[in-house]
């Protein structure tokens, strides 16, 4: 496929500066959330929104329109929460919407924010995100005094605060109800569910959550319509979507592409990946950040939409596409991803908190040459007594990389016992014999 003509989403790559209020004005800001103020109710807003077939880019790829439909009627205050805690391995797209369009993202929770009747947002930054969470304090404030936020949004009688939280710099939190628990002022932990947050979420009013990119479409749906929208993408996956491309590339970086677009043609076009480093093979595909199933060369051909990556036994996720070559260790790309779970486990449950602790040490042991006969089975062994069993996603998470590599490459975790028999083997032979008078 051609690279877009027309930006959805990456808009900055197409208009020089359009962070700059004056630049996004000029370019028809704020001109959807003149629009459906004065031209449209909520419902007909929601309509328009599910008929596009917006889907959340946050992972599950739910239908936001759909989602935004199931608030309880007559039950308020309501609250929308704009989810910028990306903190996904290998993900990094909020961070350029954040940094070079905010205009676009806070015009796009304006209108969701009005679609389901609410008068109070939240932007919810990563704690990592100090210089982002600024360029949105900034472009919030202008909002503010141009009169697109605050009391009597336009004269349309429409009132809406948006505040800009930081938050402490915990994985966890991307998941939407430890979200919740972390702006309310207690420990970023997920909650039991049901009830889910549409029902009772923050404060324990009805409260929808979605993602930096999901609300960043929504202007242009607005603006430009449904068919245009629909235009882009395939039926089941309309339009566009931002993946964070890195790994053994020559050109890493974010490339918003049609849903569809196959995974060999983003690694590969000069317009986009540009090919491998030095190149040498992809081994490894890690197709929508640490917490999607791997991958390995024989899918490149797969096309880049949800129900394509599912059908391949793996996700979209978060977009975060890691491509790897034959230098790689899958048993140290287990290893080190598995650490990055173990570090951000809330310890809430102890079928993550003591999962993830065993899977890193043995895996640890059998990356620096201590691997034993027993340590496969053992591995199968915790994380299937993982699976199914976590109070949130973050343990499920844990266990892909895990048997991702050992149903990939076994061969390499037979090698690493070998390995460590054959050292054992050596030192024995070596050994200075004990004398005894």
């Amino acid at each position: 496929m051609p690279p877009l003509t027309e930006h959805i989403v990456l808009r900055d790559l197409d208009i020089p500066d359009i962070g700059d209020p004056e630049v996004y004005h000029r370019h028809g800001g704020y001109t959807a959330l003149r629009t459906v103020l004065t031209e449209k109710t909520p419902a007909e807003v929601i309509t328009l929104v599910r008929d596009a077939g917006l889907r959340g880019r946050g992972g599950a790829g739910f239908p936001t329109g759909v989602k935004w439909g199931f608030l309880p009627k007559d039950k308020y205050p309501r609250y929308l929460l704009c989810n910028c805690d990306e903190s996904e391995p290998g993900t990094f797209n909020n961070h350029q919407i954040i940094d070079r369009n905010p205009h676009q993202l806070i015009e796009g929770v304006a209108i969701a924010a009005y679609a389901i009747e609410c008068n109070t947002a939240y932007i919810y930054v990563r704690g990592e995100f100090a210089a982002g969470a600024r360029t949105l304090e900034r472009a919030v404030a202008d909002a503010y005094r141009r009169g697109y936020l605050g009391k009597n949004i336009l004269g349309s009688g429409y009132d809406l605060d948006i505040v800009v939280h930081r938050g402490a710099g915990a994985y966890i939190c991307g998941e939407e109800t430890a979200l919740m628990e972390s702006l309310e002022g207690k420990i970023g932990q997920p909650r039991l569910k049901p009830p889910f947050p549409a029902a009772a979420g923050l404060y324990g009013k009805p409260t929808i959550i979605n993602n930096v990119e999901t609300l960043t479409n929504v202007p242009m749906i607005i603006q430009r319509g449904v068919a245009w929208y629909r235009s882009h993408g395939t039926e089941k996956s309309p339009g566009t979507k931002v993946f964070s491309l890195c790994g053994h590339i020559r050109r890493p970086g974010n490339y918003e592409v049609p849903f569809g677009t196959p995974l060999r043609e983003l690694v590969e076009a000069d317009h986009y990946g540009g090919g491998m480093r030095d190149g040498r093979p992809v081994k490894i595909i890690v197709p929508g950040g640490a917490s999607s199933a791997w991958l390995t060369a024989d899918k490149l051909d797969t096309p880049m939409d949800y129900e394509s990556l599912a059908a391949a036994g793996t996700m979209l996720g978060s977009g975060g596409v890691i491509i790897l070559n034959d230098t790689v260790s899958a048993v140290e790309l287990a290893y080190k991803m598995d650490e990055f779970f173990k570090h951000e486990s809330c310890g809430k449950c102890t079928p993550c908190r003591e999962g993830t602790t065993f899977l890193v040490r043995v895996l640890h042991r059998m990356n620096h040459g201590g691997g034993r006969a027993s340590d496969i089975p053992l591995l199968h062994d915790v994380y299937n007594q993982m699976a199914g069993n976590c109070f949130c996603l973050l343990g499920e998470s844990a266990v892909v990389p895990i048997r991702s590599a050992l149903r990939l490459f076994p061969g390499e975790f037979e090698q690493a016992i070998e390995r460590a028999a054959a050292s054992a083997a050596t030192l024995r032979a070596n050994a200075i014999p004990l004398v005894t008078h």
